[in-house]
């Protein structure tokens, strides 16, 4: 089944701690449902001062979030997304809202006998 998310969509979170947080998907793993959103998910960790790190330091990473709590950005408001095959045989992403094309899967297809 195809994702309603791909990597560089804009998308606004719809559940948790980072609801109605706005970021672009950097990375998907479809294996366990997450992607990784710049800018949203944001963790700390702290790091011991080391000999190789004499310095003490704070690290922040973009941790993953579960697809299902992603939507696609349309007009700054969250939208469902439908899928529509065209008249020319190209499969395309229409968003729900406003029905504006986000995405085309495959170009058209040729029929060849």
């Amino acid at each position: 089944m195809p994702s309603h998310i791909k990597k560089g969509d804009q998308v606004i979170v719809t559940a948790g701690n980072f609801r109605g947080s706005i970021g672009e998907v950097l990375f998907i793993n479809l294996d366990k449902s997450r992607a990784l959103v710049k800018g949203v998910n944001v963790r700390t960790k702290r790091l011991k001062a080391t000999q190789q790190r004499p310095q003490a330091s704070t690290m922040e990473k973009e941790m993953p979030i579960h697809l299902s709590n992603l939507s696609p950005v349309v007009d700054g408001k969250p939208s469902r997304v439908r899928f529509v095959i065209k008249a020319d045989g190209s499969k395309v992403r229409i968003a729900a809202r406003g029905g504006r094309e986000l995405h085309k899967l495959h170009g058209a297809r040729t029929t060849s006998k």
